[in-house]
């Protein structure tokens, strides 16, 4: 069994925590960074079309790229450190949702956490990213709290606009 933790900052170590404990450890297990190059892309046009001709050492998309790099490689640590055995370290860059489903093909399972309105239940409990890959995950989906669920006795109320 193959299954993929989608690590992100702020929420990894629920996920790190909810695979553990739905994995034995002959499973595989590959934890996947993502990260999201447009800003850097904006930076680098941005540089280019209006200060950088001639001087690409000054280039600020390059300093974006390599604070995401070593924050993805720390991120990618700290998740295998708590994870406490073997694992695939998996990074990769573009479209945050588009990179998490399409490294999703063949797996098993897909681990992930809201990162919504954590205050309450229902549909912005998920983020837009999240909530892609939700919809279009090629495999089953485990999607965790990354904290205590919000406690309630009764499901949540219909979306504006729904009528029974």
């Amino acid at each position: 069994m193959s299954v993929i933790v989608w690590i992100t900052e702020g929420t990894w170590p629920a996920c790190v925590a909810a695979a553990l404990a739905r994995t034995s450890p002959d499973e595989e297990i590959v934890l996947l960074y993502v990260n999201d190059d447009a800003l850097a892309e904006t930076a680098h046009g941005a540089f280019a079309g209006l200060l950088g001709r001639g001087h690409r050492e000054r280039d600020p998309g390059t300093r974006l790229e390599h604070l995401a790099a070593a924050s993805a490689h720390r991120l990618l640590q700290d998740a295998a450190d708590r994870l406490g055995r073997d694992c695939v370290r998996m990074e990769r860059a573009g479209r945050v949702e588009r990179e998490v489903v399409l490294a999703a093909q063949g797996a098993d399972l897909l681990v992930l956490a809201r990162d919504g309105d954590r205050g309450r239940l229902g549909p912005h409990s998920l983020g837009p990213a999240t909530r892609f890959v939700v919809d279009h995950a090629p495999c089953p989906v485990l999607l965790v709290w990354p904290g205590e669920a919000p406690r309630t006795t009764l499901p949540p109320p219909p979306p504006p606009g729904h009528h029974h």
